[in-house]
């Protein structure tokens, strides 16, 4: 279900940075490969609903990050495998509520 989702629909812009980053093009690079490689590593079989829900969900946690213009690869790698870790659980919790 992947391909019918646009990733580019979801990226930032420096503009969307403005008010909570000092350097808001680096934050909203940092946020851009954070989304590019979450997407990249979610399964094919996931519904549209569930992709959008984990980007979105990915974009509003980490646009407000402080640190977010200083993570690198590393980090990045890191916080995606934590989320697709911990997304089914989200998921099942949610429906749960």
């Amino acid at each position: 279900m992947k391909d019918l989702i646009d990733i580019h629909v979801v990226l930032s812009t420096a503009d969307d940075m403005q008010d909570y980053h000092d350097d808001p093009q680096a934050a909203s690079d940092n946020l851009n490969d954070i989304l590019f490689l979450l997407f990249d590593h979610m399964d094919n079989d996931w519904d549209v609903e569930a992709i959008e829900k984990c980007l979105q969900y990915c974009w509003q946690v980490w646009v407000h990050d402080p640190h977010l213009g200083e993570l690198d690869a590393e980090d990045f790698q890191q916080i995606v495998d934590h989320l697709l870790a911990t997304w089914e659980d989200a998921l099942n919790d949610e429906e749960l509520n």
